[in-house]
């Protein structure tokens, strides 16, 4: 049986990539990390197959090592059944698997007891981030909702965690209020004093903010809210694959991210929930195996984190999702990922103020952009940008983002920007292939 408590992959080199400070997060000055340097790109068989190719756009999906690509196959190979559904060898060995990688799920977020133990049951396996959040939308808000309540959102949230809410309000006849950053990204303690009040139930908010990059102040909004009672629901869909998360840090009721955007396959979300609140939770969908028992009129729900997961589940995904994310953690690690990230995004910044004709949203500090640079080049329409970038080698995203609100209230033109999202297996001819082809852009309309 395979083990994804300690993960080694003959393929992946990164376990001796060197270790580096990355504590002193404020700091205006040069991280000390070598980013022309990449001891990563050969773990990552699309990016070593493809040197001609300088992948930006890491915040929409992320690259998969060859470790998680060769788990997926394992699976299938090793292990093929249906989890739960057996009490044969192949089936018990793919429950086990699942539950494992559940275990290190609540380990890597902090969901644990006072022992320390993973609180592996408060782990349910869904889709997606966008999954994740319409089940708290849909199955616990109409728990605590009434006439006259209000869900506090952000102007920065992607769709999926602004349109269930849209819903949630609506369906309870609530108010959605939102909280308004400025300019750069910061909300003040003025904005959420005066946003988050008495009659505010939920607060759903991004930890990163996937077109500024901004981290958002998730421990004061969720002080805020508790102080009158209410619930915390994070989007961790871009904080996970770069920084350490906790949840009791945090004070999360509810915290959402996607496997694909951490190194894993597409198709597998995470959604954590504190047990009493998933308990009280009606199932979002129903079928086989979220079931206690059925009878002709009626049914008993099985218990948490069952109950949410109807129907088979990517029982390879989910394999392949435990694989990536200890490559991730323990091959890699947190301290290297943020400070190799923010070297990069350092020398990003450093070289595109120099182009005059590159606009940058948000902050002008480089510290305060977690792998994400969004910016427009002046006259030119971003989709235009993106496709001449392409014919460099060079892949950006170009677009609304799946943030309109956001973009219209920034008052960007034709409601698109262009965004240069960062990784680790990233390094600085990547960053120099972004800056020239900029440059080609600018020529290409200004020849």
């Amino acid at each position: 049986m395979i083990d994804t408590e300690h993960v080694t992959c003959d393929t992946c080199t990164a376990s001796g990539a060197p270790v580096l400070d990355a504590s002193d997060e404020a700091s205006r000055a040069w991280p000390a990390t070598d980013i022309a340097a990449n001891p990563y790109k050969a773990d990552f068989p699309l990016l070593a197959g493809r040197p001609d190719l300088a992948f930006l756009d890491s915040a929409a999906t992320a690259q998969r090592p060859a470790c998680a690509l060769d788990a997926q196959r394992r699976f299938y190979e090793t292990m093929n059944a249906n989890p739960l559904r057996g009490l044969y060898e192949l089936s018990v060995e793919a429950t086990e698997a699942i539950a494992r990688v559940r275990d290190r799920v609540a380990a890597l977020i902090g969901a644990v007891d006072e022992g320390g133990r993973p609180r592996a049951h408060e782990i349910v396996f869904t889709r997606n981030t966008s999954e994740s959040l319409n089940l708290v939308a849909k199955a616990f808000a109409p728990t605590v909702l009434r006439p006259g309540d209000e869900v506090a959102i952000t102007i920065m949230e992607h769709h999926s965690n602004l349109i269930p809410w849209q819903q949630a309000c609506r369906a309870a006849g609530a108010t959605l209020v939102y909280l308004y950053p400025t300019k750069t990204g910061e909300l003040t303690d003025e904005e959420i004093a005066a946003k988050i009040g008495p009659r505010t139930r939920i607060v759903a908010a991004t930890q990163v903010s996937n077109v500024f990059g901004c981290r958002v102040p998730i421990e004061k909004l969720a002080r805020a809210v508790h102080a009158h009672g209410g619930y915390m629901v994070v989007d961790a869909a871009q904080s996970v694959p770069h920084m350490p998360v906790d949840v009791r840090e945090l004070g999360a009721d509810f915290l959402a991210f996607s496997a694909h955007k951490a190194l894993g396959p597409m198709g597998i979300g995470v959604l954590w929930g504190r047990s009493e609140l998933l308990d009280r939770s009606e199932p979002f969908l129903t079928g086989g195996e979220m079931i206690d028992s059925v009878t002709e009129q009626d049914a008993r729900w099985a218990p948490v984190p069952e109950k949410f997961e109807a129907g088979t589940q990517d029982a390879a995904g989910i394999y392949a999702t435990g694989v990536a994310l200890g490559y991730l953690t323990e091959l890699v690690g947190y301290e290297n990922v943020l400070t190799r990230e923010k070297a990069l995004v350092h020398y990003a910044m450093s070289r595109m103020v120099e182009l005059p004709y590159v606009d940058i949203l948000g902050s002008i500090y480089w510290d305060r952009h977690h792998g994400v640079i969004s910016f427009n080049v002046r006259g030119i329409h971003p989709h235009d940008v993106a496709s001449i970038l392409d014919m460099q080698g060079v892949c950006i995203r170009a677009g609304h983002h799946c943030a309109q609100p956001l973009l219209a209230w920034l008052g960007c033109e034709n409601l698109a920007c262009c965004r240069a999202s960062l990784a680790f297996y990233n390094d600085q001819s990547d960053v120099d292939r972004l800056v020239d082809g900029l440059g080609a852009v600018w020529k290409t309309f200004h020849a």
